[in-house]
């Protein structure tokens, strides 16, 4: 593989955790719009509560709630298996390269 097509894969790769990294925060948004204990009600934007939402810290317990939030942990765990994955393939090509 060239130079040039390992850096545009490398491009291509990032896009896609990115994508899968916003969708794991809209996410989060939305199970806390659902639970009680952790809406915003300030009226001001704020970070999404992502610690809570992956430790189920006051979490609705609800049945549809606690399905996003597996689908939201698992959306999580891709993106760092895809951070693996690139790390290991930047390795085999300087290994390759020396």
């Amino acid at each position: 593989m060239t130079g040039e097509s390992f850096y545009l894969l490398c491009g291509v790769w990032a896009l896609g955790i990115l994508v899968v990294f916003i969708q794991a925060i809209r996410l989060s948004y939305r199970i806390e719009a659902r639970s009680p204990d952790l809406t915003n009600r300030s009226g001001y934007p704020r970070k999404a509560m992502m610690f809570h939402t992956i430790t189920n810290t006051n979490v609705a317990r609800d049945e549809e709630t606690q399905a996003m939030r597996r689908r939201m942990n698992r959306l999580l765990l891709i993106v760092v298996a895809g951070f693996a994955v690139m790390a290991a393939g930047i390795g085999l090509v300087r290994r390759m390269n020396s």
